[in-house]
């Protein structure tokens, strides 16, 4: 049993890599694979974990397979790669992107769904924010700053747009740390984030869009 596992641990590595491969362009749409005896040696793995790895690509629609002609890759992203999967090999810029679209409509409708509870855990991670800025503590103002505009995606009540939300913020919190020097501009924006915090309160909702707008400008 054992045995059966760590095979299927191994071509599921396999079948990651290959997909990986597929993604920068090694191999493109219609191009074939190199065969078996290659893909054992350019892998280091046996020829029954690259025929498992092969199937899980060819299942997942990234792969087809040609019996007696060889192995060509039908598409560029499997239509079945979970989403955090692709969310990893996204660049830094795309993902910021997704997030600052996500920004305004999240805002918007937390203006109309949130509740006491959401308000109470908006103002506690915008107070931890402007403290830890304020301490010129980095790490924790980008970590409280995620947090509060986490929460503000949970107020909207829509868990799709939450669950988006987070998994882009997740995968952007160590870039922010890389190219915020310090907690400067965490401070500058402490009074807009307050007034976004406002507008929320207040159920204004036309107005949460346009602040959130104005925060992604800055």
């Amino acid at each position: 049993m054992n045995t059966i596992i760590q095979k299927k641990s191994l071509a599921d590595e396999v079948a990651a890599k290959l997909q990986e491969q597929i993604s920068l362009g090694h191999y493109k749409v219609n191009d074939k694979l190199p065969i078996e005896p290659e893909l054992m040696k350019n892998f280091g793995v046996g020829r029954s974990t690259i025929r498992e790895a092969i199937k899980i690509l060819t299942n997942s629609g990234l792969l087809r397979v040609q019996q007696g002609v060889g192995t060509f890759v039908q598409q560029i992203t499997a239509s079945r790669e979970p989403m955090d999967q692709r969310l990893k090999r996204a660049s830094m810029h795309d993902l910021d992107e997704v997030r600052q679209l996500l920004e305004m409509k999240i805002a918007e409708k937390a203006a109309l769904n949130r509740t006491d509870k959401d308000i109470a855990a908006m103002k506690g991670h915008l107070a931890a924010r402007k403290i830890a800025a304020e301490a010129g503590l980095l790490e924790a103002c980008v970590d409280a700053d995620i947090q509060f505009h986490v929460s503000i995606a949970e107020a909207s009540k829509n868990e799709i747009l939450a669950d988006l939300y987070k998994a882009t913020s997740v995968h952007l919190k160590k870039w922010f740390i890389q190219i915020y020097p310090d907690t400067g501009i965490f401070i500058e924006t402490t009074a807009i984030h307050e007034q976004l915090y406002k507008s929320i309160i207040a159920g204004d909702a036309k107005k949460a869009w346009n602040i959130a707008a104005k925060i992604i400008r800055q």
